[in-house]
């Protein structure tokens, strides 16, 4: 594998997140590596808070739409300012 088939390690911006049949224009500040352990690329991140997802809860599946691609993610660990933290692995959507 090169580098150039390598995904980003960082992205900050706009996105689409898709849950629970609706899809909710976001900010995004997503990071990710390659973990030689299990052999995949882990991203996280966090979504800023919207009263769109208020009525969402910890552990729903979504997809995450940026710019550069779509991925299947996990929303969890709502912190106090209402982000959720978002969670994938394998070819991340940046």
């Amino acid at each position: 594998m090169n580098d150039e088939t390598l995904p980003a390690d960082e992205y900050d911006g706009p996105a689409t997140l898709s849950v629970d049949d609706r899809q909710v224009p976001v900010e995004v500040t997503l990071r990710g590596a390659f973990q030689p352990i299990d052999g995949r690329f882990h991203w996280y991140g966090r979504v800023t808070a919207t009263d769109a997802l208020d009525d969402v809860r910890s552990g729903a599946m979504a997809t995450l739409t940026t710019p550069h691609g779509t991925a299947e993610a996990k929303l969890s660990d709502l912190d106090p300012w209402r982000r959720f933290r978002i969670t994938g692995t394998g070819r991340p959507p940046f």
